[in-house]
């Protein structure tokens, strides 16, 4: 009875796209420094070759196999393997494990799987459903996966745990410390290197060592090891210990922000350690070197790391404590519903509202094009909603809102590319940090538009058709960030509401 469906025919040589650009999976994993041209990768399942000829454009060293395009073609070994959209077209459940298991046997470092998510497209009536999936028009198969059972099912078949990179899109790493590296990475603060405030003769003759000494200061917030910078060698011999080059870096960055650095680098590893205990958190001994030396540097222990990173992450359960981050918050937007920030100035967040957040990222991985980010208040829910044209227009419309339930582990997409009146954003530089390049040219529109009075509806100004309307009625114009006369429509006459 269970193999009964196999009479049917399945058209799986129709599920091979055409590309005129990079599978995502692919693009992600450059992006994310997985691949580079000195990987090799393998596309287990790469239907026409498109991603193949993307990669050797690069420089980058691929090979494939497809079961219809090139079944001819070896299945090799390579560093990374990309099963990619693969799964969810074979209707035969063992067949695909085998598939999953056999791509991951071939994988050296990394395993990337890519699967359709049931947000992106709605299941068809009962009458389609075939197998634990439905038949499509075109005679394919097609499996909807729901973002965490996509997750689970890749662990209960390789007994490892994938880490989320994006919706539909795992990452399985052969070796723990790779794994981990990359997850510390994702919590990692940005830096600015202190201007000097007087030069010394030292530090100009060394110049070179120096900054590499302070850059590594400011991005671990401590003093490297031997080992761990070229340059702490050269300066240990030259100046007879660390500690004597180090105080003439400190004399020469007056004043400096390395406690400030201290603090944002600890803060960075206990919410990388509280988002690390799902599902379960690592060995001491399998973390990279230097997150080692983090942790002892910071917390003296790692349990005792663990021991706050544990208060952190239950108290980003609590209501009372999220509401209260979120009121006090020196960054983001704040309304009733919500607390808005762009993707920028996450680090800046609290602790607590960056493991809030990060609980949501554990499960879906990085949202592309999802720029503002929406914590919620009332309920247990962080949104991505995407502004594609954030930076370039004024009032950026909204295109689409990724949503992920926390409590039920849901993921819900809503598209508004095609609503008749999308919302829009207005103070734009309430969503940035007051270093974003374009803080100024935002908060320079914000109060034209307050001299103008334009925001006395807060409740309507927020979608773009009453908005338009307004600034017409108002005899205005927007062109970029200037906000002008409109040279079509005279001035409203007095007391025009």
């Amino acid at each position: 009875m269970g193999n009964a469906y196999v009479e049917i025919p399945i058209r799986r040589e129709r599920t091979a796209l055409r590309r005129s650009a990079m599978s995502r999976p692919l693009r992600l994993a450059i992006g994310d420094g997985l691949i580079d041209q000195s990987t090799t990768v393998f596309d287990y399942g790469c239907g026409h070759g498109d991603d193949l000829r993307h990669l050797r454009h690069q420089g980058i060293e691929c090979s494939g196999w497809d079961p219809v395009f090139a079944a001819e073609n070896p299945k090799i070994a390579a560093d990374v393997i990309n099963l990619g959209y693969v799964v969810n077209v074979i209707e035969n459940s063992e067949e695909r494990a085998g598939a999953l298991a056999q791509a991951w046997n071939l994988t050296q470092r990394v395993l990337i799987v890519a699967g359709r998510l049931s947000l992106e497209a709605e299941i068809p009536s009962t009458g389609n459903c075939f197998a634990d999936g439905y038949l499509t028009n075109r005679g394919t198969f097609q499996k909807l996966f729901e973002q965490s059972e996509l997750r689970d099912w890749i662990e209960s078949v390789l007994g490892e745990r994938p880490l989320a990179a994006a919706p539909g899109i795992f990452y399985v790493f052969k070796d723990a410390a790779a794994r981990e590296a990359y997850s510390v990475s994702r919590f990692k603060t940005s830096y600015e290197r202190p201007a000097l405030s007087r030069s010394t003769a030292l530090f100009e003759l060394h110049k070179e060592q120096f900054e590499a000494l302070s850059d590594f200061i400011q991005r671990y917030g401590r003093i490297p090891l031997r080992h761990e910078l070229e340059a702490a060698s050269f300066l240990e011999i030259e100046f007879g210990s660390m500690r004597r080059a180090v105080r003439i870096l400190r004399r020469a960055q007056t004043p400096n922000n390395w406690d400030e650095a201290r603090k944002k680098r600890s803060q960075d590893i206990l919410v990388y350690l509280a988002l690390s205990r799902f599902p379960k958190r690592c060995k001491f001994t399998d973390m990279p070197e230097s997150t080692r030396l983090d942790i002892r540097a910071f917390f003296g222990t790692y349990s005792r790391a663990c021991e706050q990173a544990d208060d952190l992450l239950f108290s980003a359960g609590r209501r009372e404590t999220i509401e209260n981050a979120c009121s006090s918050s020196k960054i983001g937007k704040l309304t009733q519903e919500a607390l808005y920030l762009h993707e920028t100035a996450l680090s800046e967040l609290p602790p607590v509202l960056r493991v809030y957040e990060g609980c949501a990222r554990v499960l879906v991985g990085r949202v592309e094009g999802g720029n503002i980010i929406k914590l919620h208040r009332g309920r247990p829910t962080v949104s991505y909603l995407s502004y594609p044209a954030f930076e370039n227009v004024g009032h950026p419309t909204l295109s689409g809102s990724l949503l992920v339930d926390l409590q039920k582990l849901r993921v819900s997409y809503r598209d508004y590319a095609n609503s008749e009146n999308r919302p829009i954003l207005h103070r734009k530089e309430q969503f940035v940090s007051i270093s974003y390049p374009l803080y100024a040219k935002f908060s320079k529109l914000t109060r034209q538009e307050e001299r103008k009075k334009l925001f006395e509806n807060p409740g309507l100004i927020g979608y773009e058709r009453y908005w338009q309307d307004l600034i017409e009625a108002n005899g205005l114009k927007i062109a970029g960030h200037r906000l002008m006369r409109s040279v079509s429509k005279a001035p409203p006459s007095a007391g025009h509401n």
